[in-house]
Parts: C-alpha cells; sequence; structure tokens
C-alpha cells in the first residue's frame, strides 16, 4: 500500500511538478511559491485543482467569513481543506477514529478501508455517500471529502482522489494549535462574484423575495481556471455529513 507521509524534499530530489498525481503536495516542495494560477484555485492555505465543466460553491458563515470551497460535479462535490497539525505525523489515524465514532452516533453506516494514503472513511446516511480521505504532511493535515448521492459515487471517489493527489497545501509559519483550520482566502475575482451576488440575495430576503442570505455563492470555472460570467446563490443546504 503506497503511503506519501513525507513531504521532504532532498538536496538532490528533483522539485515536484504538477500534473503527476503525486501529490498532495507542500509547497515547499517546488523550491518556491509555483505559478498555479492556470491550472489552481488558490484558496490560501489550499490551491487546489480545477475540474474542468464543474462549478465551485463557497460556503459562508454568519458573520460573511468563508468556511469552505466546494467544487461541484455532476456526480457531488469536493471539499479540500487544510488544518494545522503537530510536527510528527499520525493526527489523520486519531481523527479517522473519532470521525467514525461520530458517523455512527449520527445515523451513519460507516465502513473503513485501506487507500492509496491509508486510511478512509466512508459513511452513508440519508440517500448520501461522504467520503473522507487523509493525508498527514509537514505540520498539516489535509482532509479530501466526496459527497453525493450514493449512486453516482462510484464515479465522484476517483475525482477526488484525483484532486487530492495534485492538491497543494501552503501552511504558513504562524503557530496554530492542532486540527485547527487554516484560513480560507478567495481569489479575488471569486471573492467579488460571491459578495455581489450575496449582497443581492440579501436584498430579496429584505424584500420578502428570497430565501434567508446566509448562502452559498456558486460560480463557473472554465477550463482554463478562470471564472465565468455569472454566479448565482442558493439556500445553504447539503451541510457535510459528519464534519465536525
Amino acid at each position: 500500500m503506497a503511503r506519501r507521509d513525507d513531504h521532504t524534499q532532498t538536496p538532490e530530489s528533483a522539485p515536484a511538478q504538477i500534473g503527476q498525481g503525486l501529490g498532495p503536495y507542500d509547497i515547499a516542495d517546488f523550491g518556491s511559491d509555483p505559478d498555479l494560477e492556470n491550472s489552481h484555485l488558490d484558496l490560501g492555505s489550499v490551491l487546489v485543482p480545477v475540474v474542468e465543466g464543474g462549478q465551485v460553491t463557497v460556503e459562508m458563515s454568519p458573520d460573511h467569513q468563508p468556511q469552505g470551497v466546494f467544487l461541484v460535479t455532476p456526480y457531488g462535490r469536493i471539499n479540500v481543506a487544510a488544518f494545522a497539525a503537530p510536527r510528527s505525523p499520525g493526527l489523520w489515524r486519531e481523527v479517522v477514529k473519532e470521525l467514525s465514532e461520530s458517523l455512527r452516533n449520527d445515523g451513519a453506516t460507516v465502513t473503513t478501508s485501506d487507500g492509496h494514503w491509508g486510511r478512509e472513511v466512508d459513511a452513508e446516511i440519508a440517500g448520501g455517500r461522504h467520503h473522507f480521505i487523509g493525508v498527514d504532511g509537514p505540520r498539516w493535515l489535509v482532509r479530501c471529502v466526496a459527497s453525493g448521492p450514493v449512486e453516482s459515487s462510484e464515479q465522484l471517489i476517483p475525482i477526488a482522489r484525483a484532486v487530492l493527489s495534485e492538491s497543494v497545501v501552503r501552511r504558513g509559519t504562524e503557530p496554530a494549535p492542532p486540527r485547527e483550520p487554516l484560513p480560507v482566502v478567495l481569489p479575488p475575482v471569486l471573492a467579488e462574484q460571491v459578495a455581489a451576488a450575496q449582497q443581492q440575495m440579501m436584498e430579496q430576503a429584505a424584500s420578502g423575495e428570497g430565501p434567508n442570505p446566509f448562502v452559498e455563492g456558486a460560480v463557473a470555472i472554465d477550463e482554463n481556471g478562470e471564472v465565468s460570467d455569472g454566479s448565482a446563490m442558493r439556500q445553504l443546504r447539503d451541510q457535510q455529513g459528519g464534519d465536525r
């Protein structure tokens, strides 16, 4: 079983190259901050590859801060998030045990299995399937969650693994307690799209014409990683099952 627990580049090793699917990468794997503008969505603490033909949805908190960014595919949605971790690996093994117990307490049918990076958690609840993959890195943990209907999970989970294998973590140097989510920072164009759509929804809610303004912003991303024209807002739904 292949694992990627050691992200340290040796002096003799060549810098990592996007497209090889050998991630998730630490930003230091590239020798310097790489130019991933045309291939990745830069979310500050994590850079995720663009899924061609998909959309990006942004989950906002009540104080209008981005809580999560989701890649939406025809089969379901994918979230890649980074967390602070101790210098020594092993945090994901702890999380797997706690996550599995929490999901079972919520009524989910839970199974664990060995995947490419280690233990994976699969949960079925209320007609949906949520697949959790985690990887320990240098002072970070990156977690990928694929959520969608049970019938499309066989198509969704391989896409999630491919996304994770090309994701890049930018841990930063600021101290943070283990398990604390690393900050999500929206690219300027995406932030403007979400803010404009959210303002529109708030105006509709104030006039009684729309739902609650604490919503997601859905923005289309083209094959070049550019935000395409138009955005839509919808009521906050499909919360990640068991994501605590």
